[in-house]
């Protein structure tokens, strides 16, 4: 694993994220490490019939069935 040193934090910075720590019960380095983890995990791909079945059901096929032009205004403001 990988050494990451920050330097030139403002004061508040550390301050928060060490009462953040203390919070979570952890070190403020264990913080540190979940705090960039989250951010920078990516989150996992769904395939697109996993995308697809998670759409809700909004109505019946015929719902969205084109309707015939009669020519006339469709009086929508009548």
């Amino acid at each position: 694993m990988a050494d990451l040193l920050v330097r030139g934090l403002d004061d508040g910075v550390v301050r928060a994220l060490k009462a953040r720590a203390g919070a979570h019960g952890r070190s403020a380095e264990a913080e540190h490490r979940e705090i960039l983890t989250a951010a920078l995990a990516r989150p996992q791909r769904r395939s697109l019939a996993e995308v697809l079945s998670s759409m809700p059901d909004v109505g019946r096929d015929a719902d969205f069935e084109r309707q015939r032009d009669s020519g006339e205004p469709a009086g929508v403001f009548d």
